[in-house]
């Protein structure tokens, strides 16, 4: 079972109320799903994690974009308390396959796929799609996840040989 989450966090300017309902109802969303099942969750989060991972080991690694913010930090706590990870920061890439938001030609990375850290060795890879924009300045960021799946043994009944 994979659980799939898509989520948008309000912009910078937005009212605070607004952003504090959107992380309890995040929350809310991610306790709802059962720890057994694999849970993804891809979203604009309006924030930057950075490229060092200081006293951030446990969620993400150095492959990050600028530097730490606010709403960044916010991500980085949410990962912790879910005992999730940013899978962006994972990757070694060149920058066009980080970067995901162009504006006035400033580049940032602000949308990160999160999954379980338990299900982090089922990641096999996470980039931006350079070129494809899925909506105005933003570029589709896609992650590669290989699936094991269980097969369930078929008995072969074969008949009996008397000799």
């Amino acid at each position: 079972m994979i659980n799939v989450i898509s989520a948008y966090d309000p912009k910078v300017g937005c009212e605070m109320g607004e952003k504090e309902k959107f992380w309890s109802e995040l929350d809310e969303v991610v306790e709802s799903v059962p720890r057994n099942e694999r849970l993804v969750i891809g979203a604009d989060f309006n924030g930057h994690v950075g490229e060092r991972n200081r006293c951030d080991e446990a969620v993400m690694v150095k492959y990050g974009l600028k530097e730490k913010n606010v709403k960044g930090q916010m991500v980085v706590n949410f990962a912790k308390m879910m005992e999730m990870a940013v899978v962006n920061t994972y990757f070694k890439k060149k920058e066009d396959h980080r970067v995901m938001y162009k504006s006035g030609g400033r580049c940032t990375q602000v949308d990160y796929i999160l999954c379980r850290r338990c299900n982090l060795k089922e990641i096999g890879d996470c980039k931006v799609l350079a070129g494809d924009s899925v909506a105005r300045q933003h570029q589709m960021v896609v992650c590669r996840m290989v699936l094991e799946m269980k097969k369930k043994r078929r008995r072969v009944r074969t008949e009996r040989r008397i000799r």
